[in-house]
């Protein structure tokens, strides 16, 4: 099995390395974000270990474009950082798992064997209502063919809402779902996020996807609007 580690720590980078090459595994290592993303997107591999902050690209944007680019590779990310703003945007981006630091190698070893097993996922197809489009594979939105630019929550909440199309959605539906089940935060970030999508794709080309069911939630119209 073929593994890239991107981690700019080079004495845990070489610790990895050691031990996922103890381990069986053939293992290239790259310190850079854009030396990840060029190894990634250039050669084979079965799985990459990915850093979160990295010098030159960021391991967000790192996932980002290799998803956008079409290369599914399972991803798992290791950050220092704990939150789950994190961990949910990592994921968000296309990552397939991911670890805190420090972690047990063990453990490590293990998630990596499973994501190789699982193997790379399939791209997903294209949704649409009307003249709205998302790509959750290359993580793109268009509005009368026009590409329109979101966040990375925003665009959760947006797959979200068009996965559901047509459906009311509740306020605790849209928070389990992109946000976390565990959120203990003001519920009302999601009126919050559903304003910052309206003013994307609704409003700027005369539309209104974006329904509010009073007392109830949220309906993306299944024709667009």
């Amino acid at each position: 099995m073929r593994v890239l580690v991107v981690e700019d720590e080079k004495a845990l980078a070489e610790v990895i390395r050691a031990g996922l090459t103890d381990e069986g595994f053939a293992v290239d290592v790259q310190h850079t974000g854009p030396d990840g993303l060029w190894a990634a997107s250039e050669h084979p591999y079965d799985v990459v270990v990915l850093d979160i902050m990295l010098p030159g690209l960021s391991g967000y944007e790192v996932c980002r474009q290799l998803r956008s680019r079409g290369v599914w590779t399972p991803v798992l990310m290791l950050t220092a950082k704990e939150g789950e703003y994190d961990q949910a945007d990592a994921l968000d981006l296309g990552a397939d798992d991911y670890l805190t630091k420090p972690f047990s190698f063990v453990v490590l070893v293990a998630r990596l064997r499973a994501l190789v097993r699982r193997g790379a996922p399939a791209r997903p197809v294209v949704m649409a209502a009307g003249d709205l489009t998302v790509d959750p594979a290359r993580r793109l939105v268009t509005r009368a063919g026009q590409p329109v630019r979101v966040t990375a929550r925003e665009f959760a909440l947006l797959e979200f809402l068009m996965r559901h199309r047509g459906d009311v959605v509740s306020k605790t539906q849209i928070i389990e779902n992109v946000w976390d089940v565990h959120f203990d935060g003001d519920p009302n970030i999601v009126e919050v996020y559903i304003g910052y999508l309206r003013r994307k794709i609704d409003q700027p080309f005369g539309r209104a996807a974006i329904q509010t069911e009073r007392g109830m939630g949220y309906r993306l119209a299944a024709d667009g609007g």
